[in-house]
């Protein structure tokens, strides 16, 4: 296995379990109620989600890290933008992961009707780490990206052109609900947000199982 491969396997690999964290969206939804301090709901599910968004971002700084030695040979700025924006990235899905245990903590504690309000702010603290974190810089992802791979030609153009379109829509989508223009989980910004989603799992499953194409950046390799 050449070295080249051995980089687009592991980034493969990484961008695949960036995708684990989707079964936080029904984890989580008893922790980010109003009432979960003062329930009897478990902490167990809340647990596994938090470990599920560990996951992910050590993955996503994997991807970039992986890609590094590979794509510093096309931009050597991008590429270092593209480390530096995965890491920032899973610091800020780090922050949500302290708001979620510490609301679990307030639950464990029995801190009841008196922590309501430290349990709504941390939920609120971990919209917005989310919102940032996991939409953002995705699209900050896709550009640095998809223009190094569009350029180089190591994958198939139509999937850093997709990669690049998601982007688009994704800020556009982002500024919307930001603005307060369209829902948050509304079908305008899903449709918005289904074209990054795509371009990650495809260029997930391409660089798993077929690896780079042949051009002068891994002949150099």
């Amino acid at each position: 296995m050449t070295s080249s491969r051995k980089y687009s396997l592991a980034a493969g690999i990484f961008y695949m379990l960036t995708f684990v964290s989707i079964p936080t969206l029904s984890l989580y939804k008893s922790v980010r109620g109003p009432g979960f301090v003062t329930s009897s709901a478990p902490n167990t599910p809340v647990i596994i989600g938090v470990l599920l968004e560990m996951i992910v971002a050590l993955t996503g700084i994997g991807t970039a890290v992986a890609l590094y030695p590979v794509v510093k040979r096309v931009g050597q700025a991008r590429a270092l933008g593209l480390v530096a924006s995965r890491t920032l990235e899973g610091a800020t899905i780090y922050v949500g992961i302290v708001s979620m245990m510490s609301i679990v903590s307030l639950h464990q504690s029995g801190a009841g009707a008196a922590a309501l309000g430290a349990a709504q702010g941390l939920a609120a603290q971990y919209h917005y780490t989310f919102f940032f974190a996991q939409s953002f810089f995705a699209a900050i992802n896709g550009v640095l990206l998809g223009s190094l791979f569009y350029q180089s030609r190591l994958v198939p153009r139509w999937l850093p052109t997709l990669g690049m379109i998601g982007a688009v829509l994704l800020v556009m989508a982002w500024f919307g609900i930001l603005g307060g223009v369209i829902k948050e989980l509304g079908p305008a910004a899903a449709v918005a947000t289904l074209p990054i989603a795509v371009w990650e799992f495809s260029l997930g499953v391409y660089l798993t199982f077929w690896g780079f194409k042949p051009s002068p950046v891994t002949a150099e390799m």
